[in-house]
């Protein structure tokens, strides 16, 4: 089943529109055990209160096939990155931020993408084929210096939740993302229930335990840590109930701004 996520008329619909897949103990190690020890700008903590710095819809690529990013809209440019049509966690397809769209000199059409890893808050360059277009309705903001997550539906606030974020000597990295997978925790493994693994990658650790270092917005189970502080090594941790509400509204493909 497509993992994309589908419009709704109604912030407080309390569905799961895609597939939130249980992960194993290995995998969950490898993206999660970091955190047990035209992108939108944001200039200030006062940004995240307010609808009019956030879009109401955001236009999404779900891809139906591995795709080369390009630097630029044409392929004699220089080679970004490749693309898997997967998740490597979940195996859910992979659902990009559009964030421009251009036609090249033969016809072709192509679609400016944000894109999964490093470097942080990268885009590039698609073909539009091999992709289906959908929508999301949804979008995050983290301010990591209030310590709070807001989430906006159709451009208004729906939620706002306090969270842990990084400490200063692993901060929790700034800048433009997306969810790429949502995935169920094992009980064994810490930062559960649930986990929203993002397209951000710590500006400290490069690798841990297997993992490229990626950062998620998950629960506290087996990790614990005061909400409102920062201590974390990167990722942020909400309440057991918080980040449950997240798991059922928000899928693959949704923005997160992070900022200071």
């Amino acid at each position: 089943m497509a993992s994309t996520i589908q419009r709704s008329s109604k912030a407080g619909a309390s569905r799961r529109p895609w597939n939130v897949r249980r992960v194993s103990p290995r995998l969950a190690c490898g993206l999660l055990m970091i955190c047990a020890w035209s992108g939108l700008t944001f200039a200030s903590a006062a940004a995240a209160s307010t609808s009019r710095h956030v879009r109401a819809t955001q236009q999404l690529a779900v891809l139906l096939s591995g795709h080369r990013a390009y630097q630029s809209p044409r392929t004699s440019s220089r080679r970004l990155a490749w693309v898997s049509p997967q998740r490597p966690i979940t195996g859910e397809p992979t659902t990009l931020p559009v964030v421009r769209q251009a036609t090249g000199s033969r016809g072709t059409h192509w679609l400016k993408v944000m894109l999964p890893g490093r470097p942080n808050s990268s885009t590039g360059w698609i073909a539009r084929g091999g992709t289906r277009k959908t929508f999301t309705d949804w979008h995050i903001v983290v301010n990591t210096s209030d310590r709070r997550v807001w989430v906006y539906f159709d451009g208004r606030e729906a939620r706002t939740f306090p969270a842990v974020v990084g400490k200063p000597s692993t901060p929790t990295p700034s800048g433009s993302f997306f969810v790429e997978e949502t995935v169920i925790m094992p009980a064994s493994e810490p930062g559960g229930p649930f986990a929203l693994a993002l397209s951000a990658r710590s500006n400290v650790f490069q690798e841990f335990d297997g993992g490229p270092g990626q950062i998620a917005i998950h629960g506290r189970d087996g990790l614990g840590g005061t909400l409102g502080t920062a201590e974390s090594h990167g990722c942020m941790r909400l309440a057991t109930a918080d980040i449950t509400w997240l798991s059922e509204h928000i899928g693959p493909g949704v923005p997160v701004n992070i900022i200071r």
